[in-house]
């Protein structure tokens, strides 16, 4: 629900900066800057107390003050709060719209995932009427607690208030109304139970006045209101107060549900602690996370996680990284490997150096990126909320026809029809509809994110669903991206290392893999390397600069304008090795003349050949796109069975992509910058985790543990939960069709609808629930 009074792509200018969160030290702002905490006080609003608001928190509201998060953006601020009493999606979709009707609301969006509302306002407009929207919606925002010290234990009073919620007794206190009437004499059975009703019906009713003052005139409070008044004056007071309380019973139910699916998401934010020990010339001193700096020196103890991303100082050490990527086994690192923030020190004692900003931490990157994914809706999501919308309204319209025509057309007894069209409400209620296909896609999110994957959204995930074949990047991809040199051959009567000094000294600094290797094997010869300058990448073909005076270039053979024949049998006896070229060449002759030629091997990954297996074991076909010389490439290609295209700069795999896209749903699998188009072009693009900033932007999923078996794992869940939305609508819409026919027959009754309503609820999200545990 947004507004266009605002620029659609802000830029911060101005971070107001707080106090930590008692979830995570850090928020993500929607348009893709993350933020630090602000906090800002407003006067505390009561709330309702309805069975729909509840959560696990609500025992921190006392004498507290609303935490939001406000960042300065181009056309006006943004404005983050944490919601408490959310169920299922509708849940958010109805505080978007009581909060997109104050005025100067430019756009508003509620992240489920991690109960965050998203809220960008004018520029001057107070976010006070916000909070007030929230509130008279039927809706909490979260508290930060005052009271007591940091780590005291909570006194008797406020564990047993924990527990002692309206979310648990305003159900238990109705089924002890009910078993008192059922057991009372019958002169006063049914006045108690007609006082039961009302006890259960006015949270109910005053929920259902507040969505409709708030914009959600058709929630399911509504029709339930309607239902329960409806029955107490037909004389069914007993079945009034049973639709009561399977309602409430089912309320709990979803918020269980909501709790699981929340679960993978919450312990994500629950990883990075809230202190850390820094070291200050020498002396320990404990501090916030949210203080550390780039550059700051850490100690972490074995057993603990990092409060930031940080770079080891220590010769070695193992680290836990499994909550990140999946990988159950430590994973050794070595001196200036950085580590992750959240991953946990195994075996000892370390200290390292913080690299990265607050906010800007591997964990904050994750929950961005889920934050992200929640906006990127499935279609088939979409077009179920399109259906709800009308689907409501017109089964109250069917209600009201049942309640009128029989008796006006066929006088037939009015007491009668109107019962039926009160069941009819309750069958039509549209929550088991509305949250099969949210449940499903929240449950995958989450259980892709356990097993190391980042998929960004729902239409990610209906996209890979779809996927027919798989083309892969080579460097990094489907090989270690770690070349080694494995000859450095001169061409001229100078000696080879000259040569590979000069080399060295243009790649210096470069991140390429090739380029790093080069500099590395040069490192290993100890050699001295001379200055180089005016240093200049060669898109798709190499690299130029200027050593001891003179312009030399590093090319890839096949760039080359000729090649003495000699000099091309000896490359082309190389490249059927596997080996990649490039040849040094002295850029002051006309044509280029080349001095010597480096010869690199990378290694397949370990896992390239069972993934291609895992996916062909899918159906599905896969194809090498490389940069690389056709003889490497093939080399590669027949190892793993797969079709290959060679010699490809970025926009000629832009173009092969789109040709396959032509006929075949195509998934682009790579790492470098130089795959960010294609992998755009394909209709879903899938980011090695080790890879560059852009391509991990560009991906709409990305593989943490940068495991080549991710990708098959992804798409076997993809399908897996596809097959559960559809599931999920059948089992909706076939319920409600078989008790539609049997409630117009007068077969069923008002609490039957009630149970087929919360049964085909309970049945969509605990079908949805599998897919966290769904493993390939």
């Amino acid at each position: 629900m947004s507004h266009s009074c605002c620029d659609p792509k802000p830029t911060p200018e101005t971070v107001k900066a707080g106090a930590k969160g008692p979830a995570n030290c850090t928020a993500s702002c929607t348009d893709g800057h993350i933020v630090s905490n602000a906090v800002s006080h407003s006067n505390e609003h009561s709330g309702c107390h309805s069975a729909c608001c509840h959560d696990h928190h609500e025992s921190h509201q006392a004498d507290s003050a609303t935490e939001v998060n406000t960042v300065r953006l181009g056309q006006g601020e943004q404005h983050q709060w944490q919601i408490l009493g959310m169920d299922c999606a509708s849940c958010a979709r109805k505080v978007e719209t009581a909060v997109s009707r104050v005025s100067g609301v430019c756009s508003t969006r509620v992240v489920f995932a991690t109960e965050k509302l998203l809220v960008e306002l004018t520029p001057g407009v107070s976010p006070q009427g916000i909070v007030d929207a929230v509130h008279a919606a039927g809706f909490k925002l979260k508290q930060q607690a005052q009271a007591g010290k940091e780590g005291s234990k909570p006194g008797p009073a406020s564990r047993l208030g924990k527990y002692w919620q309206p979310k648990y007794w305003q159900p238990l206190s109705l089924a002890l109304l009910m078993l008192l009437a059922a057991l009372a004499p019958a002169s006063i059975s049914s006045s108690l139970f007609t006082l039961a009703t009302v006890w259960g019906l006015l949270p109910i009713a005053r929920k259902a006045w507040a969505l409709i003052s708030s914009g959600t005139p058709f929630a399911i409070e509504t029709l339930m209101t309607v239902a329960a008044i409806g029955a107490l004056l037909l004389g069914e007071t007993a079945e009034a107060a049973m639709v009561l309380l399977l309602f409430m019973l089912g309320e709990q139910l979803e918020s269980f549900a909501a709790g699981r699916a929340r679960a993978g998401v919450s312990a994500l934010m629950a990883l990075v602690p809230d202190k850390a020990l820094r070291l200050n010339d020498g002396q320990r001193q404990e501090v916030a996370a949210s203080e550390l700096r780039p550059g700051d020196m850490i100690e972490v103890a074995p057993g603990a996680r990092l409060p930031a991303d940080a770079e080891l100082l220590d010769a070695s050490a193992a680290f836990d990284e499994s909550a990140l990527t999946g990988e159950s086994i430590p994973v050794e690192r070595v001196k200036g490997e950085r580590v992750a923030a959240g991953c946990l020190a195994a075996d000892r004692l370390v200290k390292m150096k913080v690299v990265s900003e607050p906010g800007s931490n591997a964990i904050d990157r994750i929950l961005h990126l889920i934050e992200e994914a929640e906006g990127q809706r499935a279609p088939i999501e979409r077009f179920i909320d399109k259906f709800s919308r009308w689907y409501t309204p017109a089964i109250m319209l069917l209600a009201l026809l049942t309640v009128l025509l029989p008796p006006l057309l066929y006088a037939e007894p009015w007491e009668q029809w109107i019962y039926r069209g009160l069941t009819l409400l309750l069958i039509g209620c549209p929550c088991a509809l509305v949250i099969s296909t949210p449940a499903a896609v929240t449950s995958a999110l989450a259980a892709a994110t356990r097993q190391g994957a980042l998929i960004k959204g729902g239409a990610a995930l209906e996209a890979l669903a779809h996927v027919d074949t798989v083309a892969f990047d080579k460097t990094g991809t489907l090989t270690e991206g770690k070349p080694e040199v494995t000859l450095v051959e001169s061409l001229t009567e100078q000696d080879a290392t000259k040569w590979l000094r000069v080399a060295a000294a243009i790649e210096l600094g470069s991140h390429h893999p090739l380029a790093q290797a080069i500099v590395n094997h040069a490192k290993e010869q100890r050699l001295e390397l001379p200055g180089a300058e005016a240093i200049r990448a060669l898109p798709g073909m190499g690299v130029e600069g200027r050593v001891d005076s003179q312009n030399w270039r590093l090319l890839a053979p096949s760039r080359l304008p000729s090649l003495a024949p000699e000099l091309l049998q000896r490359v082309t006896e190389l490249e059927q090795q596997g080996q990649t070229l490039v040849v040094l060449c002295d850029a002051e002759q006309e044509p280029l003349f080349p001095v010597a030629i480096i010869a690199l091997r990378d290694q397949l990954r370990a896992e390239a050949a069972e993934a291609i297996a895992k996916l062909r074991h899918l159906g599905i076909d896969s194809i090498m796109l490389t940069g690389d010389n056709p003889r490497t490439a093939k080399a590669i290609a027949e190892e793993l069975a797969i079709d290959w295209r060679a010699g490809l700069l970025p926009e000629d795999k832009v173009s092969e992509v789109a040709a396959l896209a032509e006929r075949r749903n195509v998934a682009m699998t790579g790492d470098g910058i130089n795959d960010a188009p294609a992998m755009k072009r394909a209709r879903i693009g899938i980011a090695m985790g080790g890879g560059t900033d852009a391509a991990l932007e560009t991906a709409d999923a990305a593989l943490t543990h940068n495991q080549l078996g991710g990708v098959a794992a992804m798409i076997h869940l993809a399908r897996a939960t596809l097959s559960n939305i559809r599931q999920n609508i059948a089992l909706a819409l076939g319920l409600k069709a078989i008790f539609l026919v049997t409630s117009l027959l007068g077969i069923t009754g008002l609490w039957l609808a009630v149970m087929a309503d919360t049964g085909a609820t309970v049945l969509v999200t605990a079908n949805a629930l599998r897919l966290l545990r769904k493993r390939y």
